[in-house]
């Protein structure tokens, strides 16, 4: 009844900027906390940034200063946006989301989108 689905991934040279959107669709009452996380081939998939329905913010100590998560509560929305890009943040990057419904809480996943940072 809920799904995800992120956008905006793509190629960009070192240094670049990317931002990437989350919608979430379906039978929703209201979303809790959202958040990207992101895997690369071989590795774990990890946090990135979450934000809760107030606000409240926490990043990865890797992206600090250089990434910025917000949320349109209207839209039920997650964005992402990343500058001054490394290649070492090349991954798939994954929205996550703590949806309240009729049948009660749900923890959500998109499907992915890539981001490729190279020259």
């Amino acid at each position: 009844q809920v799904q995800l689905v992120e956008s905006g991934g793509g190629l960009v040279p070192p240094g670049g900027s990317l931002r990437l959107s989350c919608a979430a669709s379906g039978s929703i009452y209201r979303i809790n906390n959202m958040g990207w996380y992101r895997q690369a081939p071989g590795k774990q998939r990890d946090l990135v940034a979450t934000i809760t329905s107030g606000h409240y913010i926490h990043y990865a100590d890797s992206v600090k200063g250089r990434f910025t998560i917000s949320r349109d509560n209207a839209k039920h929305t997650v964005y992402l946006q990343m500058n001054s890009l490394k290649p070492e943040d090349t991954a798939v990057y994954y929205c996550n989301a703590d949806v309240v419904g009729p049948y009660g809480l749900l923890h959500e996943w998109g499907q992915g989108t890539q981001v490729t940072v190279s020259s």
